[in-house]
Formats: structure tokens, sequence, C-alpha cells
């Protein structure tokens, strides 16, 4: 298996890179599981960890899912972003490129996002006949609100990263030949806090968040499904894949 995922731990900074730039970093089965080893909670970060950073190669961060993949089965992402959003030390996104769907949420789970001012953030679902699950919307309504999440959701046209600063949905953008130096300005501030602080916090931030997980969705759950095995979604696909635009017909 090809490694689509490097990681290093170089003293107190975790550093998870996606390598897959012939493809925008799209994750298959292979780069999700590799994504998901990186942020195993066991054993969790070593003694000496402050942050962890994931960053991408190439001019994409992360185009989403592998649409020629099998979705829906291997390609679980609620694992991997429960893991980035739970881990005990801060998650730092260095976003270059565009983030598109689960790239935007992978994004958006992260505790901090700085971004370069050429990036872009969408959740393209609908224009495809996809449709994200309870745990990815209440990720975007957390972090955008009611007003922001039906812009990004029901248009799925990406949003530049100057509007997601403007909106507080991003930490930071920066034009893009700062975006270096100051996602290293964020992440040696980080390495300089109180680390014990630092896990109680976020674990305060993220038991407080936790409450929708309880609201009854499984409902909303055979929604989703139903659109993912729908005509539409395979239309979609295709459509995507053909670079045309996609014929719907509510099937």
């Amino acid at each position: 298996m090809s490694e689509r995922v490097h990681l290093e731990v170089d003293g107190a900074v975790r550093t998870v890179t996606l390598d897959r730039p012939e493809k925008g970093n799209a994750m298959d089965a292979a780069m999700l599981r590799q994504l998901e080893a990186a942020f195993d909670p066991t054993p969790g970060p070593g003694p000496t960890e402050r942050v962890a950073v994931i960053r991408a190669e190439g001019r994409v961060f992360c185009a989403g899912l592998d649409l020629r993949g099998d979705l829906g089965k291997d390609q679980d992402v609620e694992v991997l972003f429960h893991r980035v959003e739970t881990w005990p030390l801060p998650v730092v996104a260095v976003v270059q490129g565009a983030a598109i769907a689960g790239g935007n949420e992978l994004a958006l789970h992260c505790d901090l996002v700085v971004a370069s001012e050429a990036a872009r953030f969408g959740m393209s679902l609908a224009q495809v006949g996809l449709a994200p699950s309870w745990f990815l919307t209440k990720k975007l309504l957390e972090v955008a609100g009611p007003v922001t999440t039906r812009e990004i959701l029901l248009l799925g046209d990406p949003l530049p990263a100057v509007r997601m600063a403007e909106l507080g949905l991003i930490a930071r953008c920066v034009p893009a030949d700062e975006l270096e130096s100051q996602a290293t300005a964020v992440i040696d501030r980080l390495v300089r806090n109180a680390p014990l602080s630092l896990r109680a916090m976020k674990a305060t931030i993220n038991r407080q968040m936790a409450y929708r997980d309880a609201i009854a969705h499984a409902d909303i759950d055979d929604l989703v499904r139903t659109a993912m095995r729908s005509a539409d979604a395979k239309e979609g696909v295709r459509a995507r894949m053909d670079r045309r635009e996609a014929e719907f017909t509510g099937t």
C-alpha cells in the first residue's frame, strides 16, 4: 500500500501531511486508514507533544472523498473526524488551497485553521446528489451557525477563505506568501502554552459541544442513506467525473 499520509513527530509537534496531490488529496479508503492511525487515541500523543498539525502537499488541501471509491462502506470519515476533534491536544490545519466536502470537514474538525487567501472551503454534496450525516452537519452548525450552514449546504458553492474568516469559521486568513510564517507563529504559541491547560480547555469545549449527539436522529440517518443510495447520487458522481451538469430526477 502506498503511503498517502506522512506522520512526523518532532519534539512538541506532530505533523500529519496528506500526500496524494495528483488526486487533489482526495481521501480513498487507504488514506482514511492512514489518517486514522496518525490520530490513534491509543496511545495518543507522546509525553513531549504539545500540538498536532495537518497540512497537505500540492495546490489542493483536500478535495474530499475519492468519488471513485466505495462511498459509505470502507470510507467511514466520521471515525477520522471524531479522532481529530477529540485529540487531547490542539490540532491546527494549515490550508493552502481548496478544502471541499470531506476536506472542508477535516479542516473544521481541527481546533484552529490557518488558511491562505487562495484557499476555498465548501460542501458540494447537494451538487452530486449526496448529503452529510448528522455528525458532519452538527460540526457545521457548531462553527457556522444555522444561516451560514444553510448557505454552505443548500447552495453547495465554495466560500473563499477571506469570507470564512469574516464569518468566524476559521482562525486566520493570510496572504499566500505568509501562510507558513503565520502558521508557524500559531503553532509556536501553542507549544509555549501550558500543556495541562490546553488539555483541560479542549476537553471542556468538546464536552460542552457534545450535547447534540443525544438528540434522536435515526430518521435523519435514513434520509441521508436514501440520498447516498439514490439514482441521483449515481448520476451526480458520474456527472462530476465527466465534468458536466447533473440531471437530477428526485429518485
